[in-house]
């Protein structure tokens, strides 16, 4: 019984301290990005994909990362093959998107987003919330200390009024 309790205290502990923000993700750039280091501004996590439909919303997401950045919110685009539109390599999607959509917000590496192989931001976002990405350009908004706000499917651009009056609450 003790044994069930302690197990008991370290999961719940383990999520609170996953909502607080400290996953890292491996950075196209080399290195990673620890979502801890964001702690008090409010977080865009968008996965991408380079030969999606969607993938003009490259353009939105870099609006927002100029718009309201200096306001202290984070943009962070998650490349992932999990719906098999991704370009080969790390390589290709940077110099696709900073060649076709002058992008120089945060990336990621290839990601996985859904199912067993996905990182564990989106494990944990899918046990927490229920959600998880159904397509690419899927956009999840943090507050500041980590909790999931909202979440939007790949419909909704990112500059809609029903993102940045979220965000815009948040910079307030």
């Amino acid at each position: 019984m003790r044994q069930a309790i302690f197990s008991l205290i370290l999961l719940v502990s383990g999520a609170v301290a996953a909502a607080a923000g400290t996953f890292r993700f491996d950075s196209i750039d080399g290195g990673d990005i620890d979502l801890g280091a964001w702690r008090g501004s409010p977080v865009m996590v968008v996965n991408t994909a380079s030969l999606c439909g969607f993938t003009p919303q490259y353009e939105g997401l870099q609006a927002l990362w100029e718009g309201y950045r200096d306001r202290g919110l984070k943009v962070l685009a998650v490349p992932s093959n999990t719906f098999r539109q991704e370009l080969e390599d790390e390589a290709a999607v940077k110099d696709f998107c900073e060649l076709t959509f002058g992008l120089d917000l945060p990336m990621t590496e290839i990601t996985e987003v859904r199912g067993p192989n996905a990182h564990p931001f989106y494990r944990w976002l899918a046990a927490e919330t229920g959600w998880a990405p159904s397509w690419n350009f899927n956009k999840v908004l943090l507050d500041g200390q980590g909790q999931v706000v909202a979440t939007w499917g790949s419909a909704t651009r990112p500059t809609s009024r029903a993102v940045t009056s979220r965000i815009e609450a948040l910079l307030d």
